[in-house]
């Protein structure tokens, strides 16, 4: 104890001793002068002495956010950040501020040209960014340069890598602000409705989409933000980060090309194929999908067993599908490689939420799987064979236990659960090695045709 504080508890001591010889003091004036000298003393401590005043410099780092009838804090909170958003949006490059960059940049360019590439030194690297004006500067340090700078001899980058680079960032920031003005709650995250805000609004900007009529923007807009949710939100909690959008790349699929729009879900034809299969498996034009509807999915070769604990798991209504169960199913089946589909497909096979397949789990689907084959007249298959192959797929941690995260180390997921929940998948896998032979043997068919 400190010697400046020995009179201070002398006197606590002495006050104590002192109440305890006046026998005449009522139970309530004992209590409130102890209060008053704690209180004091509390009060000295707390405020350190002279000593250490730092504390009091801290700023504030937390403020709570406008409670619902707050209503003027809330809309004060959202004029500041429209503001701050306009702020950044005006620091971004406009296109006539690019087009100033690309002609600087080609007017600086450093022989010999690189393939058909021009290339740029860094000392005219640095002279184009002393030229381009304060929003480029950023672009135009030692570490993006280092990032671009590959094998050139002479220590060159090239021109269209570094501005397609600048187009990039430019883009990934316009995309940010575009998505935080749809970001009602402020917290940097988008729930469902959010998004969809976004994409019904963003259509009308997209070359690739002008031929889609007005009356299917709805169905588009479900079926893109589908995608998002799916990948990005695993723990289905409604809300997904502006962060992890950017990061997963997804927005870039919207500027797919035109040669790749069959396999790009964002596209205006996979978006009507996914709606057209819906339509033509609902026989009863109800809107719904019934597990009998639904097992007339892709080659109709889903198995009962699997579909029962579709419809036991996932959303239904009534025993019956909507449009955004279904987009959830399809997407699992058509990315069965991907780890979210794998944990769509593995919550299923799990019946007893145990987190990981036994013997017995795998057991119970495969013998649908026989089932199939005996009523189509194939050939049985043990399951003992079948079990033993799987575990050399997967090699799980332990022996006699599969988790999700052994299926997507192994990076079999897709094979086991086709072989699962598949007949189709299951004879693709017991056939591979005649149809790599029958491949095989197309292609160097193919070959003395061509010679």
């Amino acid at each position: 104890m400190a010697k400046d504080q020995q009179p201070q508890w002398a006197d606590i001591l002495k006050s104590r001793l002192a109440n305890t010889k006046k026998d005449d003091r009522s139970d309530e004036e004992k209590k409130a002068e102890e209060t008053k000298l704690f209180t004091k003393y509390y009060t000295e401590w707390k405020e350190g002495g002279d000593k250490d005043k730092s504390y009091k410099n801290i700023p504030r780092f937390y403020y709570r956010l406008p409670a619902e009838d707050e209503v003027l804090l809330q809309k004060l909170r959202e004029e500041s950040r429209a503001v701050f958003l306009q702020r950044k949006s005006r620091e971004l490059l406009d296109n006539e501020e690019l087009q100033n960059l690309w002609f600087l940049l080609d007017k600086h360019q450093v022989p010999p040209v690189s393939g058909e590439e021009a290339m740029i030194s860094y000392e005219a690297y640095l002279q184009v960014g002393e030229k381009a004006g304060p929003k480029c500067k950023k672009f135009f340090t030692a570490r993006v340069y280092s990032k671009l700078l590959l094998s050139d001899p002479y220590g060159r980058i090239s021109i269209m890598q570094f501005f397609n680079y600048v187009m990039r960032k430019v883009w990934l920031h316009q995309t940010r602000i575009g998505l935080s003005l749809y970001d009602v709650a402020g917290q940097g995250h988008l729930r469902e409705s959010d998004l969809e805000n976004y994409i019904l609004e963003l259509i009308p900007t997209l070359p690739q989409l002008d031929g889609l009529e007005k009356s299917f923007y709805s169905f588009y807009v479900c079926t893109a933000v589908r995608k998002f949710f799916f990948f990005l939100d695993p723990l289905r909690t409604g809300k997904i980060k502006i962060q992890d959008i950017l990061q997963s790349g997804l927005c870039s699929f919207f500027t797919f090309p035109l040669e790749s729009q069959e396999s790009n879900w964002f596209s205006a034809p996979s978006a009507l194929r996914v709606y057209g299969q819906y339509l033509n498996l609902d026989k009863d034009h109800n809107g719904m999908l019934s597990k009998e509807e639904l097992s007339r999915y892709g080659t109709a070769t889903l198995t009962s067993v699997f579909l029962d604990r579709v419809f036991q798991e996932c959303l239904t209504y009534d025993g019956e599908m909507d449009y955004k169960t279904y987009l959830d199913f399809v997407l699992a089946l058509e990315n069965r490689k991907e780890p979210a589909a794998l944990q769509y497909i593995f919550k299923l096979l799990d019946m007893d939420n145990q987190g990981y397949l036994n013997v017995f789990s795998l057991n119970y689907f495969f013998r649908a799987i026989q089932e199939q084959m005996k009523l189509h007249g194939q050939e049985q298959v043990t399951f003992q064979d079948v079990k033993d192959e799987i575990f050399d797929m997967v090699k799980p941690k332990d022996p006699y236990k599969i988790t999700l995260q052994d299926l997507v180390n192994s990076c079999q997921g897709d094979t086991v659960t086709s072989i699962l929940i598949d007949l189709n998948g299951f004879w693709t896998y017991e056939n591979r090695e005649v149809l790599v032979a029958s491949d095989s043997d197309g292609s160097n068919t193919a070959d003395l045709d061509d010679s």
